[in-house]
């Protein structure tokens, strides 16, 4: 780690960090092949490591991706040069070395780092049924609790896969003695859990909350996913898409002594959650329009009322300039269109090679964004649209969902905008 090298590009680049692609394999299922990645690079790590599958954004944690993963697999690392071909750093030694200068001082104090990361999920069929562990489950294996969140953007789902539909929690009459049978059969038959669900069919432009503790299995759409900075779950549904998950996926985070415990397993449901009759209501998230936006841009709260993580899609119309402040740090990725983010090039990665730079995905530090980040869009036609992810402080992340909620889209054929209600 170099503190002179990262105090310079931090610098340099007035605040904010240009990140370079990090992309994750997957043992399991398989990828949806919408990451911008080209075709010929998705068993980059070698076919025995699976896919690639998922793209990860300002993260300072390494995936859990089993013996053959390389210690910094899934870790986001900092450019140093416009052109690519400078050294690189780990964005958490960064953190490390400025602290509150890049992250505030309340996250700073508060967790000691970055607290959050992001990623595009992309599968080309649906996942198993699983949950994440709370914080009380989790640091009973050495781990932290894994609250999330999606949001599924126009721009990267040209298809929607072959199943475009999410399971969450239980059908509010089923019973956890309904639960606990399957789950004895886990070893012996397909269990067909999902029976004993509910399922939503996706909506583009629109997202979810996820607890931890809720049951859930994500359709076949990429999905744009604020998360918590943990990577720690268990599995519930043994078949899906006539792939065969072994018992180690159920209980792979749950203490040596208790593994054979079913009762255990069941434990680690928030199962009130779970079979919350009115789940939509509290969890579906409708994006809420930020009343900065103009007609030169409009901004949008995609992922909010939580206590974690909060996102925020960024519209610029083409030929537009504005300034745009935020009361704390983010990541972001650029998703649509090309132009000039601070003093740094972006544009869309259409096509990546594997290991090669982008100028997509950024880092702004909290100094940066509360004085306020000039993002021009140099396009004629086509937007510019960035997704950005923040930590639980931003001061003015909405804290709870609307019954009605007006929806800014920005139309790309046109450059207009048009306002509608969502009830």
């Amino acid at each position: 780690m170099n503190s002179q090298q990262i105090h310079e590009t931090f610098e340099k680049g007035d605040g904010i960090f240009r990140m370079h692609p990090v992309f994750v394999p997957r043992r399991f299922s398989q990828a949806g092949q919408r990451l911008r990645l080209h075709p010929d690079d998705y068993y980059a790590y070698g076919t025995q490591r699976g896919s690639i599958k998922e793209r990860w954004f300002s993260s300072v944690i390494a995936a859990m991706n089993g013996p053959l993963a390389k210690p910094d697999e899934g870790m986001s690392y900092v450019e140093t040069s416009d052109d690519g071909t400078g050294a690189r750093f780990l964005f958490r030694d960064a953190v490390e070395v400025l602290g509150a200068d890049v992250i505030g001082p309340e996250l700073k104090q508060k967790y000691g780092t970055w607290p959050m990361y992001s990623k595009f999920f992309d599968y080309k069929q649906p996942l198993f049924h699983h949950l994440h562990l709370d914080d009380a489950a989790a640091l009973r294996v050495g781990r932290i609790g894994k609250p999330e969140a999606y949001y599924f953007p126009p721009q990267l789902n040209n298809y929607l896969g072959e199943f475009p539909v999410t399971y969450f929690g239980f059908d509010p009459d089923v019973t956890k003695e309904d639960v606990r049978r399957r789950l004895l059969d886990y070893e012996t038959c397909d269990t067909r859990i999902t029976e004993l669900s509910r399922a939503y069919r996706i909506e583009l432009g629109t997202g979810w909350y996820t607890p931890p503790g809720v049951v859930h299995a994500p359709g076949s759409v990429l999905t744009y996913e604020p998360q918590w900075n943990s990577d720690v779950n268990s599995v519930y549904e043994n078949i899906t898409a006539g792939e065969v998950y072994p018992r180690e996926f159920l209980v792979e985070n749950v203490p040596n002594d208790r593994k054979r415990d079913i009762d255990y397993v069941l434990s680690l449901m928030d199962w009130d959650r779970n079979v919350d009759p009115h789940y939509k209501k509290k969890y579906f998230r409708p994006p809420i329009p930020c009343a900065h936006s103009d007609e030169r841009h409009c901004e949008r709260w995609v992922t909010y009322a939580n206590d974690y993580v909060g996102a925020k899609e960024l519209t610029v119309l083409p030929g537009q300039t504005v300034v745009v402040k935020d009361g704390a740090a983010y990541g972001c990725i650029v998703v649509q269109g090309h132009g000039k983010v601070g003093p740094f090039d972006a544009e869309t990665a259409v096509m990546l090679r594997f290991g090669q730079p982008s100028a997509d995905e950024f880092f702004v530090s909290e100094p940066a964004a509360k004085q306020g980040v000039t993002i021009s869009n140099h396009s004629r036609w086509e937007p510019l649209v960035m997704l950005k992810h923040f930590g639980p402080n931003h001061p003015d992340m909405p804290k709870t969902v609307p019954d009605t909620v007006p929806l800014i889209q920005s139309d790309a054929a046109t450059g207009g905008r048009a306002l509608s209600l969502r009830n």
